[in-house]
């Protein structure tokens, strides 16, 4: 495609776009006269990526070369990179993303009506009740969203994950986080004023958010390479 074309599908200024070429965030596209060059798909879906980490995460672009080296140094790193992306937006956190009712929270999520009850069932899902209507958190909606796109990368009944999963994990974690609240409440009680207790609260709650993520990404990829050394000895048996 033309440079017109590119901007067209990203947005971006023909200037913009060969300031990246000239700092190496893009690759140099091919030419074919002095004025004349081509740009394929990979274009369009690099200076997306590098748009989104400026402007959802708030990334210098001396960081965002860093990191886009990074991502080509391995395949698997470009889903990492895309979930990461799509679900940890610091200015999304902070503004509300209330849904009332089923049909505005399957219309945001994909998620089908039959999984949407299941997963209240299972209390994975958990929306309050105002009047007559359900009214979905920003958690919520996150949640449905991640379910949809586990069964899009194979981690779905079709593939044979068992979905029940997600109902054990839940009650695993209502332990967790009630445990984690009990320790909270241990540190503080009777040591601040009710406005403190709220901000140190919040603080604790998305510190601890952090604490879980990374530990469990920790142990379970610990878990993956013991799999795939299993594997990789299997393999050299049979040869």
């Amino acid at each position: 495609m033309k440079i017109s074309d590119l901007v067209k599908r990203t947005q971006v200024s023909k200037e913009t776009i060969h300031y990246y070429v000239r700092e190496g965030l893009v690759p140099r596209p091919r030419k074919f006269a002095k004025n004349l060059a081509s740009y394929n798909e990979s274009y369009v879906e690099r200076i997306r990526l590098i748009k989104e980490l400026q402007d959802h995460h708030f990334l210098p672009l001396s960081l965002i070369k860093k990191i886009l080296k990074y991502q080509k140094g391995s395949p698997e790193r470009k889903p990492l990179l895309q979930v990461q992306t799509d679900y940890f937006r610091p200015v999304d956190k902070l503004l509300p993303a209330e849904v009332i009712g089923e049909e505005d929270f399957i219309k945001n999520t994909g998620l089908g009506l039959k999984w949407l009850a299941r997963l209240e069932e299972w209390q994975v899902i958990t929306p309050e009740i105002r009047g007559d209507q359900k009214v979905y958190s920003q958690d919520d909606v996150i949640l449905g969203k991640v379910v949809v796109d586990m069964d899009k990368i194979g981690l779905g009944p079709k593939q044979g994950f068992d979905a029940a999963a997600l109902k054990y994990y839940g009650e695993a974690f209502r332990d967790i986080a009630a445990k984690s609240h009990d320790y909270f409440l241990q540190g503080v009680s009777g040591k601040v004023t009710p406005l403190e207790y709220s901000q140190k609260s919040a603080q604790a709650t998305e510190i601890m958010s952090v604490f879980f993520y990374h530990f469990y990404r920790k142990l379970v990829r610990k878990e993956a390479s013991r799999t795939l050394g299993d594997m990789e000895l299997k393999t050299k048996g049979k040869e």
